[in-house]
């Protein structure tokens, strides 16, 4: 989707974060391995994504300082949500990174709940990432770089909105 520039930025991220993780165990500590990630986002992956991951992870490790409960990682994901809407001024419905993420965070929520089971949440969480990414199809740019070409033009998912599903399904996969 787009221009190539989101699919080109994305896959350096993943060549630098598959060479940190051969060169050397990641940090154990989730706050330690955000904002580890954080650092390694912002020097290698360039682009105003960089800059966006970057903010987020930084903002995201904070609630996990103190520990790693599942409660911990949906209000992890809020402030890093809250992060990259300070800073990069985008919104939900903005045809933006911002549309998969909050359609996640809102599944993410059930997390703060007793008892719950990670994977079914993350899964739901994840389909619901990817079908925001799908109906930015249909929306109306109002910020970042799609906002600088006509609507009539947008023909495709926004791209960051795809790589964000994209991301978060291999988190899943992951942990699966």
């Amino acid at each position: 989707a787009g221009d190539g520039d989101c699919g080109h930025t994305h896959a350096r991220a993943a060549r630098a974060i598959r060479e940190w993780v051969g060169a050397r165990p990641p940090p154990a500590a989730p706050a330690q391995l955000l904002s580890a990630l954080a650092d390694l986002l912002l020097e290698k992956m360039g682009g105003s994504s960089g800059v966006l991951y970057g903010l987020f992870l930084t903002a995201a490790a904070q609630p996990l300082r103190d520990g790693s409960d599942l409660p911990a990682w949906a209000d992890a994901m809020d402030a890093g949500i809250e992060a990259m809407r300070r800073y990069g001024g985008a919104a939900p419905g903005d045809r933006t990174m911002l549309d998969s993420l909050c359609a996640a965070a809102q599944v993410l929520h059930a997390l703060r709940g007793p008892g719950t089971d990670l994977l079914p949440v993350l899964a739901a969480a994840v389909e619901s990432a990817e079908a925001a990414a799908e109906a930015t199809r249909h929306m109306e740019a109002g910020a970042g770089r799609a906002s600088y070409i006509s609507s009539a033009r947008l023909l495709q998912p926004d791209p960051g909105a795809v790589a964000v599903a994209a991301v978060l399904r291999a988190v899943l996969e992951g942990l699966r």
